[in-house]
Protein backbone atom coordinates (compact mmCIF):
# COMPACT_ATOMS: atom_id res chain seq x y z
CA UNK A 1 0.00 0.00 0.00
CA UNK A 2 1.36 3.47 -0.84
CA UNK A 3 2.12 5.59 2.21
CA UNK A 4 0.36 8.66 0.77
CA UNK A 5 -2.40 8.82 -1.82
CA UNK A 6 -4.03 11.85 -3.44
CA UNK A 7 -7.23 11.08 -5.33
CA UNK A 8 -8.60 13.78 -7.66
CA UNK A 9 -7.73 16.63 -5.30
CA UNK A 10 -9.25 20.04 -5.97
CA UNK A 11 -8.46 23.13 -3.90
CA UNK A 12 -9.30 26.78 -4.49
CA UNK A 13 -8.82 29.95 -2.49
CA UNK A 14 -11.04 33.03 -2.68
CA UNK A 15 -9.76 36.55 -2.05
CA UNK A 16 -12.52 39.09 -2.34
CA UNK A 17 -14.15 38.36 -5.68
CA UNK A 18 -11.13 36.51 -7.07
CA UNK A 19 -11.13 32.71 -7.03
CA UNK A 20 -7.80 30.97 -7.57
CA UNK A 21 -7.74 27.28 -8.46
CA UNK A 22 -4.64 25.85 -6.80
CA UNK A 23 -5.09 22.09 -7.28
CA UNK A 24 -7.05 20.66 -10.21
CA UNK A 25 -7.98 16.99 -10.09
CA UNK A 26 -4.54 15.98 -8.85
CA UNK A 27 -3.90 12.27 -8.22
CA UNK A 28 -0.62 10.70 -7.07
CA UNK A 29 0.74 7.85 -4.94
CA UNK A 30 3.83 8.24 -2.74
CA UNK A 31 5.87 5.23 -1.62
CA UNK A 32 7.54 4.64 1.74
CA UNK A 33 11.32 4.54 2.07
CA UNK A 34 11.85 7.25 -0.54
CA UNK A 35 12.52 10.95 -0.72
CA UNK A 36 9.94 12.34 -3.11
CA UNK A 37 10.49 15.91 -4.27
CA UNK A 38 7.64 18.06 -5.54
CA UNK A 39 9.23 20.82 -7.59
CA UNK A 40 7.83 23.77 -9.44
CA UNK A 41 7.57 27.56 -9.43
CA UNK A 42 6.09 29.56 -6.57
CA UNK A 43 2.30 29.43 -6.59
CA UNK A 44 2.05 26.15 -8.51
CA UNK A 45 0.27 24.38 -5.64
CA UNK A 46 3.07 22.25 -4.19
CA UNK A 47 2.81 23.58 -0.62
CA UNK A 48 -0.98 23.21 -0.76
CA UNK A 49 -0.53 19.58 -1.81
CA UNK A 50 1.82 18.98 1.14
CA UNK A 51 -0.63 20.65 3.54
CA UNK A 52 -3.50 18.44 2.35
CA UNK A 53 -1.51 15.20 2.45
CA UNK A 54 -0.30 16.01 5.96
CA UNK A 55 -3.80 16.79 7.21
CA UNK A 56 -3.17 20.50 7.80
CA UNK A 57 -5.67 21.51 5.10
CA UNK A 58 -8.83 19.96 3.71
CA UNK A 59 -9.41 19.65 -0.04
CA UNK A 60 -12.55 21.01 -1.69
CA UNK A 61 -12.96 17.70 -3.49
CA UNK A 62 -11.13 14.38 -3.70
CA UNK A 63 -9.46 12.34 -0.98
CA UNK A 64 -6.15 12.42 0.87
CA UNK A 65 -5.14 9.05 2.32
CA UNK A 66 -2.18 8.72 4.69
CA UNK A 67 -1.03 5.32 5.98
CA UNK A 68 -4.38 3.91 4.88
CA UNK A 69 -6.40 6.56 6.73
CA UNK A 70 -8.83 8.79 4.84
CA UNK A 71 -7.92 12.04 6.56
CA UNK A 72 -11.32 13.63 5.90
CA UNK A 73 -12.99 10.89 7.97
CA UNK A 74 -10.96 11.66 11.09
CA UNK A 75 -12.36 13.96 13.76
CA UNK A 76 -10.21 16.98 14.73
CA UNK A 77 -8.97 15.11 17.82
CA UNK A 78 -8.23 11.95 15.81
CA UNK A 79 -6.41 14.01 13.17
CA UNK A 80 -4.32 15.77 15.82
CA UNK A 81 -3.44 12.41 17.37
CA UNK A 82 -2.56 10.98 13.94
CA UNK A 83 -0.18 13.86 13.20
CA UNK A 84 1.37 13.64 16.66
CA UNK A 85 2.19 9.95 16.39
CA UNK A 86 2.88 9.47 12.69
CA UNK A 87 4.18 12.71 11.15
CA UNK A 88 7.11 15.08 11.42
CA UNK A 89 7.47 18.52 9.85
CA UNK A 90 10.44 20.59 8.69
CA UNK A 91 9.78 24.17 7.58
CA UNK A 92 11.74 26.91 5.85
CA UNK A 93 11.83 29.09 8.97
CA UNK A 94 13.25 26.46 11.40
CA UNK A 95 10.63 27.32 14.11
CA UNK A 96 13.08 27.02 17.01
CA UNK A 97 12.63 28.51 20.48
CA UNK A 98 15.30 31.18 21.15
CA UNK A 99 15.75 30.29 24.85
CA UNK A 100 16.20 26.52 24.39
CA UNK A 101 19.40 24.72 23.50
CA UNK A 102 19.49 22.12 20.73
CA UNK A 103 18.87 19.16 23.05
CA UNK A 104 15.89 20.87 24.67
CA UNK A 105 14.46 21.83 21.27
CA UNK A 106 14.40 18.20 20.18
CA UNK A 107 13.30 16.70 23.50
CA UNK A 108 10.40 19.08 24.11
CA UNK A 109 7.83 17.59 21.67
CA UNK A 110 8.56 14.08 22.91
CA UNK A 111 6.79 14.87 26.16
CA UNK A 112 3.53 15.05 24.21
CA UNK A 113 4.13 11.43 23.20
CA UNK A 114 4.19 10.45 26.86
CA UNK A 115 7.94 9.88 27.16
CA UNK A 116 9.61 10.62 30.49
CA UNK A 117 12.36 13.25 30.59
CA UNK A 118 15.26 10.79 30.60
CA UNK A 119 13.92 8.80 27.64
CA UNK A 120 13.09 11.98 25.73
CA UNK A 121 16.57 13.43 26.24
CA UNK A 122 18.24 10.15 25.25
CA UNK A 123 16.19 9.95 22.05
CA UNK A 124 16.83 13.64 21.33
CA UNK A 125 20.58 13.11 21.74
CA UNK A 126 20.52 10.18 19.28
CA UNK A 127 18.60 12.23 16.73
CA UNK A 128 21.03 15.14 16.98
CA UNK A 129 23.99 12.80 16.63
CA UNK A 130 22.37 11.28 13.54
CA UNK A 131 22.21 14.68 11.83
CA UNK A 132 25.82 15.47 12.79
CA UNK A 133 25.19 17.79 15.73
CA UNK A 134 26.34 15.60 18.60
CA UNK A 135 28.85 18.29 19.61
CA UNK A 136 26.31 21.15 19.46
CA UNK A 137 23.75 19.92 22.01
CA UNK A 138 24.11 22.82 24.44
CA UNK A 139 23.95 25.65 21.89
CA UNK A 140 20.95 27.93 21.44
CA UNK A 141 19.70 29.04 17.99
CA UNK A 142 21.64 32.33 18.11
CA UNK A 143 24.86 30.30 18.37
CA UNK A 144 24.06 28.04 15.39
CA UNK A 145 24.45 28.60 11.66
CA UNK A 146 21.43 28.45 9.36
CA UNK A 147 22.31 24.94 8.25
CA UNK A 148 22.72 23.80 11.85
CA UNK A 149 19.36 25.29 12.80
CA UNK A 150 17.69 23.36 10.02
CA UNK A 151 19.39 20.16 11.12
CA UNK A 152 18.09 20.76 14.66
CA UNK A 153 14.62 21.06 13.13
CA UNK A 154 15.15 17.79 11.24
CA UNK A 155 16.35 16.10 14.43
CA UNK A 156 13.24 17.36 16.23
CA UNK A 157 11.07 15.70 13.60
CA UNK A 158 13.25 12.57 13.45
CA UNK A 159 13.17 12.02 17.23
CA UNK A 160 9.43 11.33 17.02
CA UNK A 161 10.29 8.35 14.77
CA UNK A 162 7.62 9.39 12.25
CA UNK A 163 6.46 7.24 9.37
CA UNK A 164 5.75 10.41 7.39
CA UNK A 165 8.16 13.34 7.20
CA UNK A 166 7.05 16.51 5.43
CA UNK A 167 9.55 19.22 4.44
CA UNK A 168 8.38 22.57 3.04
CA UNK A 169 11.17 24.52 1.29
CA UNK A 170 13.81 23.17 3.74
CA UNK A 171 16.82 24.59 1.84
CA UNK A 172 15.57 27.91 0.50
CA UNK A 173 17.21 29.93 3.30
CA UNK A 174 20.53 28.07 3.03
CA UNK A 175 23.65 28.33 0.91
CA UNK A 176 24.60 25.52 -1.48
CA UNK A 177 26.80 23.58 0.97
CA UNK A 178 24.28 23.61 3.82
CA UNK A 179 21.43 22.93 1.42
CA UNK A 180 23.18 19.79 0.23
CA UNK A 181 23.78 18.61 3.81
CA UNK A 182 20.10 19.07 4.61
CA UNK A 183 18.76 17.25 1.56
CA UNK A 184 21.30 14.42 2.00
CA UNK A 185 20.15 14.10 5.62
CA UNK A 186 16.51 13.86 4.57
CA UNK A 187 17.40 11.25 1.95
CA UNK A 188 19.33 9.18 4.50
CA UNK A 189 16.35 9.29 6.89
CA UNK A 190 14.11 7.85 4.18
CA UNK A 191 16.52 5.01 3.52
CA UNK A 192 17.66 4.10 7.03
CA UNK A 193 14.31 4.56 8.78
CA UNK A 194 12.00 3.46 5.97
CA UNK A 195 10.20 6.77 6.31
CA UNK A 196 8.15 8.48 3.64
CA UNK A 197 9.82 11.85 3.05
CA UNK A 198 7.81 14.33 0.99
CA UNK A 199 9.69 17.53 0.22
CA UNK A 200 8.36 20.52 -1.70
CA UNK A 201 10.79 23.07 -3.12
CA UNK A 202 11.51 25.29 -6.08
CA UNK A 203 15.25 24.82 -5.43
CA UNK A 204 16.67 23.04 -8.53
CA UNK A 205 19.68 21.80 -6.52
CA UNK A 206 17.48 19.24 -4.78
CA UNK A 207 16.48 17.35 -7.93
CA UNK A 208 19.66 15.28 -8.13
CA UNK A 209 19.28 14.12 -4.51
CA UNK A 210 15.69 12.85 -4.68
CA UNK A 211 14.54 9.31 -5.47
CA UNK A 212 11.55 10.67 -7.34
CA UNK A 213 10.69 14.10 -8.72
CA UNK A 214 7.16 15.32 -9.36
CA UNK A 215 7.15 18.49 -11.47
CA UNK A 216 4.10 20.68 -10.79
CA UNK A 217 2.64 23.60 -12.65
CA UNK A 218 -0.78 25.27 -12.39
CA UNK A 219 -2.08 22.75 -9.88
CA UNK A 220 -1.22 19.63 -11.85
CA UNK A 221 1.59 17.09 -12.04
CA UNK A 222 3.29 17.63 -15.40
CA UNK A 223 6.10 15.09 -15.04
CA UNK A 224 6.93 12.14 -12.80
CA UNK A 225 10.52 10.92 -12.97
CA UNK A 226 12.93 8.80 -10.99
CA UNK A 227 16.57 9.63 -10.38
CA UNK A 228 19.37 7.52 -11.73
CA UNK A 229 20.49 4.95 -9.11
CA UNK A 230 23.86 6.61 -8.59
CA UNK A 231 22.26 10.01 -7.94
CA UNK A 232 19.52 8.60 -5.71
CA UNK A 233 22.06 6.76 -3.60
CA UNK A 234 24.25 9.79 -3.03
CA UNK A 235 24.76 10.75 0.60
Amino acid sequence: MPALVAESLDKSFVTGTVRTDVLRGLSIEIEAGELTLVSGPSGCGKSTLLAILSGLLKPDAGRAIALGEDLARLSPIELERFRLHHTGFVFQGFNLFPALDALEQVALPLGYLGLDDATARARARRALEEVGLGNRLALRPAELSGGEKQRVAIARALAKEPQLLFADEPTSALDAANGQIVIDTLHRIAKTHGATVLCVSHDPRLVAHADRVLAMEDGRILADSRAEPAAAGRG
